[in-house]
């Protein structure tokens, strides 16, 4: 084997430490779990180490997310035609990894569930609990989405997220207590709980965004060449070069998303870009966030009921300023406005999602396409 370049070295350390941690993580739990035991496992020094990660709870939320991101689906899977079958579908994805019977500790493959502790890390601190519940805002979004893609013929048009709220809130509360209460969770409760969830009316509706001031979107003929990424939803490339919205959105402002694919006309690619002040803890928990819900509902919902939001992760920055964003905070919401491979408006500030959509449906219209009104769900 030839010599590794640097960066070549450094993934092969990232990957290293990784196992490392993985199997220490397994056998001691994160309490017990040392960065000089992992770098030990590893071959490492402490300090190759931390050159990789800043401490034990990013390389905690890590190796969660790699898992949650290698999670295989099953060998013939059945996606649902209509919502509460959909949503028992998703139920049954969810609960295969968990210890639901007997009191044992591992999921469907007897291992041990790393992420136990989990919720103990997001509670530890304010700077990690505002990003998880924007993240679980979003995934509430994301499948929201997908039930209004499975509604039946003639039903009237409205907006599910709030019962994906009830859905996530059932299905992450039963995480929590099949490893508090080891034997406590009835499955088959919980997967008829959640299809009986597809019908409860909670009276949703989709508000315009109460600002003092919205933005206007600025016009503006820029060149688009953005990286190649992946988008998270759909496991695949994302499809940037598409005329539609691109959002550049911190972790504290993920529910902005929605105001983009409200205003944006139909057909119109939407794509929320997730940055964050501290990429290398904030990331990886967004990465958590995000596969632990689109696994399960890539499994559950037909293709053509998966969300047209695209959800991509940038770590480096390289997007955001591919999209005329130079710095990013967990702060920040920008949008631009795509078409015919080139930016042709953008927006900054609050309010900068539904500027930037209501600026493409405005081009929509005044070209003569109808008005997308099932988007203003």
């Amino acid at each position: 084997m030839g010599r590794l370049s640097r960066a070549e070295l450094q993934e092969h350390n990232r990957a290293r430490v990784l196992e490392a941690a993985r199997n220490e993580f397994a056998e001691r739990g994160f309490p017990g779990a040392t960065v000089d035991a992992i770098a030990e496992r590893a071959g490492l020094t402490r300090g190759a180490v931390y050159s990789n990660f800043p401490g034990k709870r990013a390389l905690y939320f890590a190796v969660l997310a790699d898992l949650a991101e290698r999670v295989p689906g099953p060998p013939h899977p059945e996606p649902g035609r209509t919502g509460p079958e959909a949503l028992g579908a998703l139920a049954r994805a969810w609960l295969a990894e968990l210890p639901l019977v007997g009191g044992g500790t591992g999921g469907r493959d007897g291992s041990p569930r790393l992420g136990r502790h989990l919720m103990a890390e997001v509670l530890a601190e304010e700077r990690v609990r505002l990003p998880f519940a924007q993240l679980m805002k979003l995934d509430a979004i994301l499948l929201g989405l997908a039930l209004e893609e499975l509604r039946p013929p003639g039903a009237p048009p409205g907006r599910l997220v709030r019962r994906a709220e009830a859905v996530l809130t059932t299905l992450h509360g039963a995480s929590q207590l099949s490893d508090a209460a080891p034997g406590f969770v009835d499955p088959f409760g919980v997967v008829r709980a959640c299809e009986r969830l597809a019908g409860l009316d909670l009276q949703d509706a989709w508000p315009p965004p109460h600002l003092p001031y919205i933005p206007r979107a600025r016009p503006a003929d820029e060149p688009w060449s953005p990286p190649v990424v992946l988008d998270a939803v759909r496991g695949g490339p994302a499809r940037l070069a598409d005329d539609g919205v691109v959002a550049v959105l911190g972790l504290h402002r993920l529910e902005a998303a929605e105001e983009a694919v409200r205003e944006a006309p139909s057909g119109a690619a939407v794509t929320a870009v997730l940055v964050t002040g501290e990429p290398a803890e904030l990331l990886p928990l967004a990465r958590l966030a995000v596969a632990g819900l689109c696994g399960s509902l890539r499994r559950a919902f037909p293709p053509s009921a998966w969300p047209r939001l695209q959800v991509v992760y940038d770590g480096s920055g390289a997007l955001a300023r591919a999209a005329g964003v130079p710095a990013v905070s967990d702060g920040t919401e920008a949008a631009v406005r795509v078409e015919a491979g080139r930016i042709v408006a953008r927006a900054d500030g609050r309010g900068a999602c539904h500027a930037a959509a209501a600026a493409a449906r405005n081009v929509s219209e005044s070209a003569g396409a109808p008005h997308p009104g099932e988007n203003r769900r």
